[in-house]
């Protein structure tokens, strides 16, 4: 197959997903190009890709395969756009030849209602500095909550915005706000360093595209320490087990230390996942939203973590819910499944008993 043939099939396939509103696009030898609807891969036609014409089925998508080493392109992540359908590719080896994955990037962006989102997390994109961290499993949304965020910043503050992204994948014109958007592998070479930097380029808001590690996750915490409202996401569900997982990060001799930042900087928790909806109709978010106040900032620095999800539950009026909660109001409206409810849920067996038996 030439490199014109693979495109135009490439360009094909992405074009399938984006009118078919499937998130994913599923490439590899051996089996039929997939996409992801509402949670389910489905093919995209039925004829197998061989092997042989696998091998270079994500070219366009990727740079050259770095000199004398293995042939996974790198970076093996990268953000690209066929026929103004964006999109973020992972390349990898399987078996020889490479395995495509690409994210369907929605264009526009989202606003908080359009998300499902509760009122609450308008609010946070008005806090003058403080920590706020946007938490799910892989495909639960947290980039597009958080470029609703940036977006609500950008419409409304006179104020100067950094994203720091692995891959950039919403771009943001300047309104209200200047923003600065700067690529990791591209612009700078990793997140700590480009934090590093960031604080000597003016700052009101940062975004955290993945505090991924220890340097990152503890120069995001100095960044909103020292007067920046800094927004990241983490790879966890439920508010007390992120908590848990930043402070687990340090060393047994600094947590102690960590947990009187955390107490002081962090504002707000925003946990999610994306469930498919009762009647096929795509998915729904639901959510999970800690508020910091004096309860939450008192266990936080005794690490009585294992606390938090009892103050949740009796300050629902500061705009706190838990997520088996918000599952619960989405089960009885009749939006999700009670099957879908209890295999989200982070007590299924108290959920099932309060959705009767």
């Amino acid at each position: 197959m030439s490199t014109v043939e693979q495109g135009s099939r490439l360009d094909l396939w992405l074009r399938a997903i984006a009118s078919s509103d499937a998130s994913d696009l599923h490439v590899g030898a051996g089996r039929p190009p997939m996409m992801r609807i509402s949670g389910e891969l489905k093919s995209i036609e039925e004829a197998l890709i061989p092997r042989a014409k696998s091998k270079h089925s994500g070219a366009r998508t990727t740079p050259e395969p770095r000199p004398g080493g293995p042939e996974e392109p790198a970076p093996a992540d990268s953000a690209v756009a066929h026929d103004g359908a964006p999109s973020r590719s992972s390349v990898s080896r399987q078996k020889g030849p490479s395995a495509l994955v690409a994210r369907r990037i929605p264009q526009n962006k989202l606003s908080f209602d359009e998300i499902g989102a509760p009122p609450v997390l308008r609010a946070l994109a008005h806090l003058p500095r403080g920590l706020i961290l946007v938490t799910g499993p892989t495909g639960s949304g947290k980039t597009t909550t958080l470029a609703s965020l940036v977006h609500e910043v950008n419409i409304s503050r006179s104020c100067h915005i950094v994203t720091l992204e692995d891959p950039i994948e919403f771009y943001h014109d300047s309104h209200k706000a200047v923003v600065t958007q700067r690529e990791i592998g591209e612009d700078v070479s990793s997140f700590s360093e480009a934090l590093r930097r960031v604080l000597r380029q003016d700052p009101d808001v940062i975004l955290v595209g993945e505090m991924r590690d220890l340097e990152t996750t503890g120069a995001a915490i100095t960044a909103a320490e020292t007067g920046h409202l800094v927004m990241g996401t983490m790879h966890t569900t439920g508010a007390a087990r992120t908590m848990d997982r930043v402070i687990d990060q340090y060393p047994r001799e600094q947590q102690e230390q960590v947990r009187s930042q955390l107490a002081v900087s962090l504002q707000a928790v925003v946990s999610q996942v994306l469930i498919p909806r009762a009647d096929g109709n795509g998915r729904v978010a639901a959510f999970e939203i800690m508020i910091r106040n004096s309860a939450i900032e008192n266990h936080i620095r005794k690490g009585e973590t294992f606390k938090i999800t009892s103050v949740m539950q009796t300050q629902r009026r500061l705009g706190m819910q838990l997520l088996d909660d918000h599952l619960l109001e989405l089960t009885q409206a009749g939006t999700i499944s009670r099957e879908n409810a209890l295999t989200y849920a982070q007590m299924p067996a108290d959920l099932r008993q309060r959705l009767g038996g």
